[in-house]
């Protein structure tokens, strides 16, 4: 295997996807949540989708912690297992203030495809690395968006409209949850193949993908088309 000039997998796989990531950057999305202009309504449909999307997003999680017990790394199963419910309870919190009826939200065709692509690395016999890798892009990405815009925003949030989302994703202990699931990672690519390697990239950049693709979505209020 050639030789990487970065020191892990992960930070490779990060570098081949800064293109991704500067899109994502620019999204009009983001640059209206940041300057806080972005229409309520269009918040309210993100805010609707990304619940819809974490709750399949915990049924992935709570795969990982199954696999993790599998392949005797109960710490790793412990992480995972625990994010499954932080997915589900404590991200829950933010969505509650902004989603009125949990139930009556139907998933866009992007937040569809962003979950099937998830859940089929779980049923599809695709190993624990891949879904690994497929998992972290909606850790790190969030982490690196929200610690980012609360360096531009500013740490006095009292006055901007997104706060409490943006608060969120810059929290220390999200980066810190960011940082465990970047190590898991890199540890089990390590120890893989270069063909699992190569499935985790390929898991990594599809999710980040879907990063970029579920944010574009919230901006046009996608809908399906019949």
């Amino acid at each position: 295997m050639t030789e990487s000039t970065h020191d892990t997998f992960s930070a490779e796989l990060w570098h081949s996807t800064r293109h991704i990531r500067a899109g994502i950057d620019e999204l009009p999305f983001l640059v209206a949540l940041q300057n806080g202009s972005l229409a309520r309504h269009r918040f309210t449909y993100y805010m609707q989708q990304d619940a819809a999307y974490l709750a399949k997003y915990a049924v992935a999680l709570e795969a990982a912690a199954e696999l993790a017990g599998l392949a005797a790394s109960p710490a790793d199963a412990e992480f995972w297992a625990a994010s499954a419910i932080g997915a589900v309870v404590v991200e829950r919190e933010l969505h509650a203030a902004h989603v009125a009826d949990f139930d009556a939200v139907i998933a866009s065709p992007t937040c569809t495809a962003y979950t099937s692509f998830l859940l089929s690395l779980v049923v599809s016999g695709g190993s624990y690395e891949s879904l690994v890798a497929g998992l972290l892009p909606c850790f790190w990405i969030y982490e690196d968006v929200g610690r980012r815009l609360l360096e531009r925003v500013g740490t006095d949030l009292a006055d901007h409209p997104y706060a409490d989302w943006i608060g969120t994703y810059a929290d220390p202990e999200f980066a810190a949850s960011t940082a465990r699931a970047r190590a898991i990672f890199d540890t089990l690519a390590e120890a893989a193949t270069p063909a699992v390697r190569a499935e985790m990239k390929d898991a990594f950049t599809t999710a980040s993908r879907y990063e970029w693709m579920f944010w574009d979505a919230a901006w046009r209020s996608e809908a399906w088309p019949i």
